[in-house]
């Protein structure tokens, strides 16, 4: 045992006297009063070391979660993804719903209307009567027509009859002359009635002319009667009548109007004008959707069927007609409804699309000057600057890893908007690139 340990407690507790610190044994137990028993100092400290170096770990951690969570910085490049769909080219054009066979009848005549006997929407056949004209007149026309043709016969039967007579004459005066050898009568008689029966002749010729004559106009007069009668020369239905009973009609240099009939409702055209810069594409048999306000919400179908050669200007504007076949079987459209077609030009199904602007798009040059240093030579350089653009040809620009990377392609269809593009690498979902770029660092 110890010094220390065999001293009475009541050495233990008294008082340490002031001044220096005592050497040897007086000395170890006041350090040990201090800091403890042994070895308890050590296990303090190093506990403070593994917290700190748990802190220092929860802040790393913090720190890479926050920098992992933080956005990346925007690409200076505009993006789209490369698809694979159906390109679908249209020409847009504007135009009337017309019926296919479309008749405007009027009257060669003038007169006063007596009757109409039709009304608008009104379904007609062949040759049935529309309207009527005052026909006293005709008639009157065509009594005296043929009172002229009996005039006529009259005079034709009297010529003949002269005919017979200057024959005889002619005959009985040159036996005479042959049997008495020339002596009875003379010369100048025979010959006088050779001449009247030739004269007798020509007279029953021009009476048989006269009567013809005559017939033709009775005839003429006969026709203008039926005309009178205003008859349909189609079957189909009166779109437009424009005349009214007691009306008179003047028939000068044109017919006028009087009814408007459409043939076949059921079976429509529709006339378009096409503009010059896109008639080429437009060809027989192609597909059109077309819509009429009347209808709002709902798409028609139609087909080409004509495109006209020949142009005609508007406004300075050249344009062609093309004429579209349209099914009207529920009778829907009208004759006169305004249209916007979209006629389809081209469909390719199932390519790869990417916008036009890819196609012209080119990266700037990757030559910008280089930072010297080595700064310059750790730090990454990434297309910039406003230096010579590459050329682009039949190429696509795709980002990969933040890099525009070439991927040459061959263009095919294009609608304006987007064009078909084939080539090795390429699949769908790709970043093509589109723009941007100018002010990469």
């Amino acid at each position: 045992m110890t010094e220390e340990a065999a001293r009475s407690p009541e050495s233990a507790s008294a008082p340490v006297a002031a001044g220096p610190v005592a050497a040897g044994p007086e000395r170890d137990r006041t350090l040990e009063e201090l800091l403890g028993p042994s070895g308890a100092g050590t296990w303090n400290w190093r506990k403070a070391g593994i917290a700190l170096a748990i802190a220092m770990l929860a802040v790393a951690a913090l720190f890479i979660g926050w920098r992992l969570a933080a956005p990346a910085p925007p690409s200076p490049y505009e993006t789209r993804a490369l698809t694979r769909g159906d390109l679908v080219a249209t020409v847009s054009a504007t135009g009337t719903v017309a019926p296919l066979n479309q008749v405007e009848v009027g009257s060669e005549l003038s007169g006063v209307v007596e009757r109409v006997l039709v009304e608008e929407n009104d379904v007609v056949v062949p040759g049935q009567v529309l309207a009527t004209l005052d026909a006293t007149r005709l008639l009157d026309q065509i009594a005296g027509g043929e009172a002229a043709v009996a005039v006529a016969q009259a005079q034709l039967r009297e010529a003949q009859a002269t005919v017979r007579e200057t024959g005889l004459r002619r005959d009985r005066l040159s036996r005479l002359w042959a049997s008495s050898n020339g002596g009875y009568p003379a010369r100048a008689d025979v010959d006088a009635a050779e001449a009247a029966a030739e004269r007798a002749l020509a007279n029953a010729a021009s009476a048989t002319a006269g009567v013809r004559q005559a017939e033709a106009t009775l005839r003429t007069h006969r026709t203008n009667l039926e005309k009178s009668t205003i008859r349909s020369p189609i079957g189909g239905v009166i779109l437009d009548r424009q005349v009214e009973p007691g009306q008179t009609v003047a028939a000068s240099l044109q017919a006028p109007v009087l009814f408007v009939l459409a043939e076949d409702l059921s079976r429509m055209n529709l006339e378009i004008d096409i503009d010059e810069a896109e008639v080429a594409a437009v060809r027989e048999a192609q597909t059109a959707t077309f819509t009429v306000d009347a209808y709002p919400g709902r798409t028609f179908e139609a087909r080409v069927t004509r495109v006209g050669l020949g142009s005609q200007t508007k406004e300075g504007v050249v344009t062609y007609t093309a004429l579209l076949s349209v099914d009207n079987a529920d009778l829907s459209l009208r004759p006169g409804m305004t249209a916007t077609a979209e006629i389809t030009t081209l469909r390719r199904e199932k390519v790869f699309l990417v916008p036009e602007q890819a196609l012209r798009f080119s990266p700037p040059s990757t030559s910008a000057p280089t930072s010297s240093g080595l700064a310059g030579v750790l730090s990454p350089r990434m297309p910039g600057g406003r230096g010579q653009r590459q050329s682009s040809g039949s190429q696509i620009w795709v980002l990969r890893d933040g890099t525009p990377v070439r991927i040459p392609v061959t263009t095919g269809a294009s609608n304006g908007q987007m064009t078909e593009v084939s080539g090795v690498g390429l699949g769908a979902g790709m970043a093509v690139i589109v723009g941007g770029g100018e002010d990469a660092p």
